[in-house]
């Protein structure tokens, strides 16, 4: 049986391996030249199950109108004459409760601790590199009111599985003495020991060569255009390829899109609440050694990643809802470098920052569409906002078990189940 994957992002790349592993032919279509290139380029590199408290909570509605008149708003919502991004902000809105709350930080805790355990189980198994550190991922507050308003979804997900304990700050500068010149500022902290953190491009190009290696077929400079189907089948993709018109056919298609996902999936008349959640990061050169960090960090207030890969250091965050525009807001990358050099002064090379935006494929819900579509042979593996490199690896290993007839051993809200 034929399956065909579109997109080769993190979460394209890792359905087409674990599609490929249940024994079936496999065929990735991409528009760039190479896995990677788009939202997997310059992500935050955490592998990160402790980052599940949904945007959409009680605090986020009057959060949001305060951070309407900043430019560097950590959450930014540039309003525009798009019903999309219209219908996405009022279903947030919704979503802000704290029953919906509460059943969301189930499903994304649920999910991520079984994507974690996939991602090491294949590491383990394919020796796969990729400037992982398996060292934990430590939110740290310098506010003491948002501490205190972590402490809740911390304990919500210490229920679920997820140890998120509770630390001072002399403990977290134990952890990571790179803090040691802030100390006196940590209102208190997080620790998450099985976190981990790492290079998602490279995870992605790595493991696209190795499942090329077992026989997936990449098509890569393909411009996806949309299908020819019925009214409960896909029967081809439309492509540009090679400057031709082609189509391409198979028994079953997974759409692995990211924030294009909603756009491709109008074209049959599928709904799909996914938009495009604008984020920066940084990447900086390492200065001093002895400064700069190894344990992953957090930084929620201002909604920032620190992950440590090799000799380069990444901080990631903010989310602007402002459409499919990629353009850089130069006032948002110089916040993340602000903050992080008054941190840290001497880690980086803060000078040196390279600067970078891609679109994330926010649902209102932060919780991802995986499973069947109500087309017979079409398959959804899209909408994971932030965490498409946390839930990577399980949602592909679930998507695989669905195409298979197979109920996936993780306790999560499947479509089409």
């Amino acid at each position: 049986m034929h399956v065909l994957v579109l997109g080769a992002g993190v979460v394209g790349v890792t359905s087409a391996w674990f599609l490929k592993q249940q024994g079936y032919d496999v065929t990735v279509v991409d528009r760039q030249n190479q896995a990677g290139t788009e939202t997997s380029y310059a992500n935050g590199g955490q592998i990160s199950v402790s980052h599940a408290e949904p945007w959409a909570n009680p605090s986020a509605p009057l959060k949001l109108l305060k951070w309407l008149v900043r430019s560097d708003a950590p959450l930014l919502f540039r309003p525009r004459l798009d019903p999309a991004q219209w219908r996405w902000a009022m279903a947030f809105l919704k979503q802000c409760t704290a029953s919906r709350a509460a059943y969301n930080l189930r499903q994304i805790v649920n999910l991520g601790i079984y994507s974690r355990a996939h991602l090491q189980a294949l590491r383990q198994d394919i020796g796969i590199e990729y400037d992982h550190l398996e060292r934990g991922i430590l939110h740290f507050y310098t506010n003491p009111e948002e501490f205190e308003s972590a402490l809740r979804p911390a304990r919500m997900m210490r229920e679920l599985g997820c140890d998120r304990q509770v630390i001072d700050a002399n403990r977290a500068v134990e952890l990571e003495p790179a803090l040691a010149p802030v100390k006196g500022r940590i209102a208190g902290a997080t620790y998450t020991s099985e976190d981990e953190s790492g290079d998602a491009r490279q995870f992605t190009r790595s493991l696209a060569k190795k499942a090329e290696e077992a026989g997936v077929e990449f098509l890569y400079n393909s411009e996806i255009l949309g299908f020819e189907n019925t009214q409960d089948r896909v029967l081809g993709v439309n492509v540009i390829r090679e400057g031709r018109h082609q189509i391409l056919r198979a028994d079953n298609y997974v759409l692995c899109l990211g924030s294009y996902s909603a756009t491709l999936a109008r074209k049959l008349g599928l709904t799909l609440n996914v938009y495009p959640a604008k984020g920066y990061s940084i990447t900086v050169p390492v200065k001093s050694e002895s400064a700069a960090f190894n344990v992953s960090l957090t930084d929620d207030e201002y909604k920032l990643v620190y992950s440590r890969l090799g000799d380069r250091i990444r901080v990631a965050g903010t989310a602007e809802l402002s459409g499919y525009n990629r353009a850089l807001n130069l006032t948002r990358c110089r916040a993340i470098v602000r903050r992080t050099a008054e941190l840290m002064p001497d880690a980086g090379l803060w000078e040196r920052a390279e600067f970078w935006a891609g679109l994330r494929p926010a649902t209102p819900s932060n919780v991802p569409y995986i499973g069947k579509s109500h087309f017979g042979n079409l398959y959804l593996n899209t909408g994971h906002g932030t965490l498409g490199w946390t839930h990577s690896c399980g949602s592909a290993a679930a998507l695989a078990d669905i195409v298979a007839g197979r109920t996936p051993d993780v306790d999560f809200a499947f479509t089409g189940l």
